[in-house]
């Protein structure tokens, strides 16, 4: 197998590195690059589709966080060999970014985040659900709902509002049992995927 040195850490000075390394599954396939993998392989290791995990690698590539370090005859396939260029990676102060994509950043680390939390909540789900398969009692309660929110403006009051409310709720209900078991509540807010978009 093809293996080339890689650096032990790497100073993140691009934004389209930083941005890259914000998303969860990018920076996931980067932290599996320490030895030179394959896409198919990586698919399988994360429990990909083959055509997702290659957008991710060629997008990843083009940053220049992984590159193409040789290839490997599997059965009657060549598969190309990745590897990342660096074992850490270190998110430089000084990034000169524009105001425009700093705002990108920052949607991005919250899509991120969104992402993060879906499948922490979709991991606890499966675990719980064991649990009551087994006949334990499983208390729960989801709920959703839509919000029109006209601006920035709007957006920020609602986020404001609903932290306040929140704070209160957990004060009320932490001050009556410090030793009760612990519930997880979490908010997302984001615009509505259109039906059918692009």
């Amino acid at each position: 197998m093809v293996q080339e040195q890689i650096m032990d850490s790497c100073l993140v000075q691009s934004p389209d590195q930083a941005m890259a390394l914000l998303h969860p599954l990018r920076a996931d396939i980067v932290s599996r690059l320490v030895e030179p993998t394959s896409a198919a392989e990586l698919a399988r290791t994360l429990q990909e589709t083959p055509q997702r995990m290659n957008y991710h690698i060629k997008a990843l590539e083009k940053t220049g966080l992984i590159r193409r370090v040789g290839t490997r005859q599997v059965r009657n396939l060549v598969e190309v060999l990745y590897q990342a260029i660096a074992r850490t990676f270190v998110m430089a102060e000084s990034l000169s970014l524009s105001a425009e994509t700093i705002e990108r950043l920052k949607d991005h680390g919250s899509l991120a985040q969104l992402i993060s939390s879906a499948e922490q909540m979709k991991k606890d789900a499966v675990m719980l659900l064991e649990r009551s398969e087994t006949g334990s009692e499983v208390p729960s309660a989801s709920l959703q709902l839509q919000i029109p929110l006209d601006d920035q403006e709007q957006r920020q009051a609602f986020i404001e509002d609903y932290v306040a409310m929140m704070k209160q709720l957990v004060h009320k209900y932490a001050a009556r049992n410090s030793e009760a078991a612990l519930y997880q509540v979490m908010l997302s807010v984001y615009p509505k995927p259109e039906q059918g978009g692009s």
